[in-house]
């Protein structure tokens, strides 16, 4: 954060970082962001089935077939060895480049049906080798491709941020080990993976056997469905019934099913312990070939884009899962994903809304929630930064569901453009508005509108690209969340009116 460049990762924070075992299994991390976090183990794994690393080695990557969650995410992967060559842990960080090429700036085009149209594609390859990073390299990957990166500095300096990052942790773990010792420090790296496996499965053994099922509809008519089972204390996840491949970009990968699964399971845990893999050695997951699975060739022409699946399926995935066990109304739903840009730049952010109503509490308003966990840009930072001026930034109010316990309400977010750029969404509950529980109420859908600067005002769809002019604004409602349990009527049908 401190060495990055670019506004995503400095002051958005939209970035990961974590500590895994010798095997690619998470042990601890940053609490940032948990569409990140729970697929890094997979990304590791899937890579050491390929490759071998030695000391000095980083792999960088941001390949979904090997874990990555899209293309804008970039993972560097340090091993940390003992002075005797010995392999004691890997140092991870996922950090998200705002600019990496693509069809559209900012690289999360809602058109694109093909990975090699949401931008540069890195299969996972040596970054350092030997500790000799390969910086002349990489330029050229950056500009590399049918549609190359805008801010190629950028990505660079990022990405020397993002390495940095690496060897700080690498010799934050190894200072560790000095000072108390590495089989004191490994016992301790699989007591927190243990810890939480006997939690979990304390928490699930107390949990009624049986199956829990629910199905979610994305705002296109597309499938979410699992059938959740619980026997003992084990839990198996099958998620046939989804929808196949998606056409567009919505797909979904292993690595983000994987996160929302560890990330509901900490919920159902509710204890301040590490976010780690040992939550998820209970768990035992079906996941066909699909809209939350597509398979991956080596060409990225071949392979369907992705970049919405990272975004707004975990969203919905999350959602759909909280809805099966009936302890969460659905939250906003959606990152809204906002993109602007030409071709001199890409700016990206996503913007916060209402979260969804539980059986002990109303849900928050206008804040960030579940899989994603970032800030949202300051006014003061973005109009410095770009062509833009940030005319609103507000609660919504009333836009969360009525009930015994309301949901949180979404906010209003206008933007006036102060030159020609392209502007980019990517969004759901446009059309189905997020769910209430128990008798609640559910939230308000969100909405958009370009008032050009004429004074035309269009509602725009909730997955769109246009070319936006100076002195046009774009007005942005995020949704509610939903309300839990039926509300209480005002008076009692028993009570006298006054007098």
């Amino acid at each position: 954060q401190r060495t990055a460049l670019s506004v995503n990762i400095k002051e958005r924070m939209d970035f990961s970082c974590a500590l895994l075992d010798s095997e690619g299994y998470l042990v601890a991390n940053a609490p940032h962001i948990p569409v990140h976090l729970g697929g890094l183990g997979i990304c590791v794994r899937e890579i050491l089935k390929d490759f071998t690393f030695s000391p000095g080695d980083t792999i960088i990557t941001n390949h979904p077939a090997y874990g990555g969650s899209h293309l804008p995410d970039i993972t560097l992967i340090t091993p940390v060895f003992n002075k005797k060559k010995k392999l004691l842990a890997f140092v991870v960080n996922r950090a998200h480049h705002a600019e990496i090429g693509g069809i559209a700036p900012g690289s999360m085009p809602p058109s694109a049906t093909r990975l090699s149209e949401e931008g540069v594609v890195i299969a996972p390859t040596y970054l350092v080798k030997h500790g000799e990073v390969l910086w002349h390299q990489m330029e050229p990957l950056f500009k590399s491709g049918k549609y190359p990166s805008r801010s190629v500095p950028e990505n660079m300096a990022d990405l020397k941020a993002a390495l940095a990052a690496n060897y700080n942790g690498q010799n934050a773990f190894l200072q560790m080990v000095d000072d108390y010792g590495e089989s004191e420090v490994l016992k301790y790296m699989f007591a927190l993976r243990t810890m939480a496996s006997d939690k979990m499965r304390h928490v699930l053994s107390n949990f009624p056997d049986g199956k829990y099922r629910a199905l979610e509809k994305l705002d296109d008519g597309n499938n979410i469905q699992v059938k959740i089972s619980i026997h003992g204390d084990k839990i198996h996840f099958d998620f046939s019934g989804s929808s196949p491949v998606h056409p567009g970009n919505m797909n979904a990968n292993r690595a983000i099913v994987n996160s929302v699964i560890i990330y509901v399971m900490r919920l159902l845990l509710n204890e301040d312990i590490p976010l780690n893999d040992g939550l998820m050695e209970p768990v035992s997951i079906h996941l066909p070939t699909g809209l939350l699975n597509p398979a991956f060739s080596d060409n990225p022409e071949e392979c369907p884009a992705v970049v919405g699946g990272n975004v707004e399926i975990s969203q919905r995935l999350t959602d759909t899962l909280l809805k099966a066990f009936g302890i969460a109304a659905c939250s906003q739903g959606t990152m809204n994903n906002i993109l602007i840009g030409n071709q001199h730049f890409g700016y990206y952010e996503t913007v916060a809304g209402g979260v969804g109503a539980t059986k002990d509490s109303a849900g928050a308003s206008a804040v960030h929630q579940h899989m994603t966990n970032t800030r949202i840009t300051d006014p003061e930072i973005l109009e410095h930064r770009y062509p833009v001026r940030i005319k609103r930034f507000e609660i919504r109010k009333e836009s969360g569901g009525n009930g015994k316990h309301k949901g949180g309400n979404g906010l209003i977010r206008e933007y006036e453009f102060l030159d020609e750029m392209e502007l980019s969404i990517l969004s759901q509950h446009r059309k189905s508005a997020p769910y209430g529980m128990k008798g609640g109420e559910p939230g308000k859908r969100g909405e958009q509108w370009l008032i050009t600067s004429n004074g035309e005002k269009k509602r725009l769809e909730g997955i769109t690209q246009l070319k936006v002019c100076k002195n046009d604004i774009f007005l942005l409602k995020t949704p509610g969340g939903g309300g839990f349990g039926q509300a209480s009527s005002l008076r009692s049908p028993k009570t006298p009116l006054p007098v």
